[in-house]
């Protein structure tokens, strides 16, 4: 779904318990009476944080509580599964707002479980996605590859003994952003019919799924 004014994030957030909004770095977002999580160490937000907001919403909540979660890419892996098993046992009147400008660094097993607004602006259609161009044209491969190409694409990914998976989730990322920004450019619902593929795909594989597997199976 698309929203055009920063004005309009608190209604689209008041109506789900977790929103994913894509919006640029440089646009401030002000949510009052919100608990802001941001990058405190190391640049990145960490477990410890995140269990520091969770312990603030233990008491039942008797007004709408929004946590903004900003730049929500910035969460490492333990605080990124550590936020998903909160999303997985929401509770009532607790809003999540992840604020992000680049969605395939945020892992797909949130992005499954959250309604996701992208800003129309120009931006969001010519930002680059952050990726080498081998993995860019790996995940272009996977969006037009046929059942027959899948297992060949799976195969050369599967060369990368040292980190197979690690390059599958990669590529897999790239390729759900990829599939976002072409919607956002014609607003052809086609390209959002492959996303759940992708998403399972990659949920499957970073659970330590067989890299070869799904990708051919959940993408076939």
């Amino acid at each position: 779904m698309f929203f055009e004014k920063i004005e309009e994030i608190l209604s689209f957030a008041s109506k789900c318990g977790t929103a994913i909004f894509v919006i640029p770095k440089n646009v401030a977002v002000e949510i009052k009476n919100a608990i802001v999580l941001k990058p405190e160490e190391k640049s990145v937000i960490t477990i410890e944080q995140v269990r520091q907001v969770v312990s603030k919403l233990t008491v039942k909540q008797t007004v709408d509580q929004y946590v903004v979660v900003r730049p929500a890419e910035l969460m490492n892996e333990e605080a990124a599964n550590a936020f998903l098993k909160n999303l997985e046992e929401p509770k009532e009147k607790v809003h999540f707002v992840l604020i992000t400008d680049a969605p395939s660094l945020i892992l797909p097993t949130i992005l499954s479980r959250a309604n996701i607004y992208l800003m129309r602006q120009p931006w969001a259609v010519d930002a680059k996605i952050m990726a080498d161009d081998d993995d860019k044209n790996f995940a272009k491969r996977l969006l037009i590859a046929k059942p027959a190409e899948l297992v060949m694409i799976a195969e050369e990914i599967m060369k990368k003994k040292d980190n197979a998976r690690e390059k599958a989730l990669q590529i897999l990322g790239i390729a759900i952003e990829m599939l976002y920004k072409t919607y956002l450019i014609n607003g052809k619902e086609v390209f959002l019919v492959k996303l759940p593929k992708f998403l399972r795909a990659y949920e499957n594989i970073s659970q330590n799924g067989h890299v070869k597997l799904h990708l051919v199976a959940d993408l076939c």
